[in-house]
């Protein structure tokens, strides 16, 4: 058997899976939970060495005869947090991350420092913003100046898991683009904003890694540790999303994917940067090559899980009783901001239950509204990529809702695009694992010449299948309904945003 496996290190869990290349089937996976320190400011923290726990207890679930068949891995991480490193690799603070809104203060004095919003955008490709990296290295400085004073290396969390795996700093250009610390159009580190925090912090960013190209080999201490085969390759990685693209197999122009999770994430492959003035639209790097245009919502599956709880539903339930509601669930519209938002930019969001009547209000109306809702807040991010000229084909739905036949209806009737369910439920690992792959074929292997010129669409057309192949198509009668439906939802978002900017 030849395998390669998969890392994917999300905001709740730490996941492996282990895929047989050759027989396109995953053998084995293993899943193991990451608690968070959350504050009511806003901070959303975890612990760096939460993280090497939390991947020795998941390689000790994998079957060992399946483990020492791995030739290569790729690592799938949450993006835009902070690990920040003294110069022997130890963390001098807890990992900040991406959903960690305490920065706010911080994105106000580096857009100031920067002479404002749009020249961020002009100067990098990107906006200050809560979720960011940057700002978190500058609230580090600001309020952990010992901390800041050690500071030798930046990594990503997908980095730092590269790190523990090869004792080797790297980067890559689809994760490290939304940190704003990186010149989008340019592809590289932007000194620029980076001395608007100090100029030391330059020198603490890790070297860039090309995609397709390896970020080093598994170290005898790491194969010790972990159970896995010695000189493994380890593939330069990249951010959650970056590899749900992959995963997805949207890595060539026109293809959507759509995660819902507990942040909802719309984003797809485009030849050349798509810079967006309003900010809306992060203007990412892919990790195949190109860029990867994406909208980040911290509100997705959140709204309809809270309701879940309070109504004591199971998932079968929750859809059935949503179900019931017509679509605009009698003109009930729900802002499902219970952490912040981040698009729209309303860091200090609150969740709101709007156009309530003695007539409408009702159970399955609140829950299809917190359904609706998750996929309202898409739109506002296909209207961006429409406006900027990006001209969609199909929407591929991924994340722990795109199986709901009702998620999946009401996607493909409020983008008003055909909607593609791949047949994997884990994108990002999977896309780890075929990045790994990808940089194996590259680079050669058991006696075999490599293929430098190898394409990466090559590799996602051979290894990502389809839910049965069904595409689920809008229809008419429902595309106008949802219109109408986005139209209310619109009209409470702009009535209640300046409340939480």
């Amino acid at each position: 058997m030849k395998t390669v496996c998969g890392i994917d290190l999300g905001t709740q869990s730490c996941k492996i899976i282990i895929y047989d290349y050759e027989n396109k089937k995953i053998v084995d996976t293993a899943q193991v939970p990451v608690e968070m320190i959350a504050d009511n400011n806003g901070a959303r923290e975890q612990k760096a060495e939460w993280y090497n726990e939390a991947l020795k207890t998941c390689f000790n679930k994998l079957d060992k005869s399946y483990r020492m068949t791995i030739e290569a891995l790729g690592v799938s991480g949450h993006q835009h947090s902070l690990v920040p490193l003294d110069e022997k690799g130890r963390a001098l603070y807890n990992v900040k991350l991406w959903c960690d809104t305490s920065t706010q203060a911080e994105c106000e004095q580096l857009t100031a420092a920067a002479g404002g919003e749009a020249k961020l955008i002009k100067t990098a490709g990107l906006p200050m913003r809560p979720g960011y990296t940057a700002p978190k290295v500058q609230w580090l400085k600001n309020h952990k100046p010992r901390a800041f004073e050690k500071l030798a290396h930046i990594l990503l969390s997908h980095d730092y898991i590269n790190y523990l795996l090869t004792g080797e700093y790297s980067a890559e250009f689809g994760d490290a683009s939304g940190t704003a610390l990186f010149d989008v159009r340019k592809r590289t580190w932007s000194k620029k904003v980076c001395d608007l925090i100090g100029p030391e912090v330059f020198k603490t960013l890790p070297a860039l890694v090309e995609p397709g190209e390896a970020a080093g080999i598994v170290s005898a201490e790491a194969a010790a540790l972990y159970g896995i085969p010695e000189g493994a390759i380890v593939a330069a990685g990249g951010g959650d999303n970056m590899m749900s693209a992959i995963g997805t197999g949207s890595v060539e122009d026109g293809f959507l994917s759509m995660s819902l999770g507990t942040s909802g994430t719309l984003f797809g492959f485009s030849k050349t940067p798509v810079i967006d003035a309003t900010g809306n639209l992060a203007a990412f790097c892919s990790s195949t090559g190109g860029w990867l245009p994406l909208l980040c919502t911290m509100n997705c599956t959140v709204a309809t899980e809270e309701f879940r709880g309070l109504f004591g539903l199971d998932l079968k339930a929750l859809s059935e009783e949503a179900a019931k509601a017509p679509i605009g669930a009698e003109g009930i519209a729900i802002l499902p901001f219970f952490n912040g938002e981040r698009t729209p930019n309303l860091p200090h969001g609150r969740a709101s239950v709007s156009g309530i009547t003695a007539a409408n209000f009702k159970k399955e109306n609140i829950l299809r509204a917190a359904h609706e809702a998750a996929i309202f807040g898409m739109r506002i991010g296909l209207e961006g990529f429409m406006a900027l000229g990006y001209k969609a084909k199909e929407i591929r739905l991924t994340g722990g809702g795109s199986k709901s036949r009702l998620w999946q209806s009401i996607a493909a009737n409020v983008m008003n695009l055909p909607v593609k369910v791949p047949a994997g439920a884990e994108a990002a690992a999977l896309g780890g694992a075929i990045q790994a792959l990808w940089v194996l074929e590259r680079s050669g292997f058991n006696g075999k010449p490599g293929n430098p010129k190898l394409a990466i669409n090559s590799v996602t057309n051979e290894h990502v299948a389809m839910e049965g192949g069904a595409i689920i198509k809008p229809d008419a009668k429902s595309v106008k309904a949802y219109n109408e439906a986005y139209g209310n939802y619109l009209k409470y978002l702009q009535a209640l945003g300046p409340l939480y900017k």
